[in-house]
């Protein structure tokens, strides 16, 4: 049984904005979590399974879609808190989509880095790979940027539930052989099941009460 004292619970998510450029960003400042991950490695549904609100971000068949930084705000309930948290969930376009133009892809790169090295607010990084396969080069690279530009990062294998228990544990040792951190935070996470959801919503907490 759960116990729900201690349960991290999002009690509302909405959509604000959309933005290419600083001046979009929301005005409210509040403190941001990011997701960013290759194309259609599965952010939408994790977004979407994360907040229980279907459809909040939109899933696509076509890899590349989402083109946009995209802000949701939250409403977190944190255990022993009477008073609400609110913070935004960022949502960035995906990388490595062979089929995006260069010019575009420099377009997207740019606004994208530009985002993650000035916003304040940013709490940490949740950079999703796809748990069934070994980290593509645009992964490993994405992951050393962020380290070495002191951008807390934590690693989601999304797609858990393709994989069988013991398949998901070898995938993480793999993944962070490739990633080359051998004691790195890996999270496995399903969609589909809401695995690893609650461990997720946790560090999620823990980051807001710090």
């Amino acid at each position: 049984m759960v116990d729900k004292e201690k349960e991290v619970i999002i009690t509302q998510a909405q959509y604000i904005a959309s933005a290419v450029k600083k001046e979009q960003y929301p005005e409210k400042k509040m403190p941001e979590f990011v997701f960013i991950g290759r194309s259609n490695v599965g952010k939408s549904s994790l977004i979407n399974s994360l907040t229980r609100v279907k459809g909040l971000a939109r899933v696509s068949a076509q890899p590349g879609k989402t083109q946009t930084i995209n802000f949701y705000e939250l409403g977190v309930k944190l255990p022993g808190e009477e008073e609400r948290r609110a913070c935004y969930l960022v949502d960035l376009p995906g990388y490595g989509y062979a089929k995006t133009g260069r010019e575009r892809r420099a377009t997207w790169s740019k606004f994208i880095e530009e985002y993650l090295l000035t916003s304040p607010q940013l709490q940490f990084v949740c950079q999703l790979i796809d748990c069934r396969h070994d980290p593509m080069p645009a992964d490993v690279k994405m992951f050393h940027w962020l380290v070495e530009q002191h951008i807390p990062v934590l690693i989601v294998a999304t797609k858990a539930d393709k994989l069988g228990k013991n398949a998901v544990q070898k995938q993480v040792v793999r993944i962070r052989q490739v990633l080359g951190v051998p004691e790195l935070s890996v999270l496995p996470y399903s969609s589909l099941k809401n695995e690893g959801r609650s461990d997720l919503l946790d560090v999620i907490g823990q980051t807001l009460l710090q």
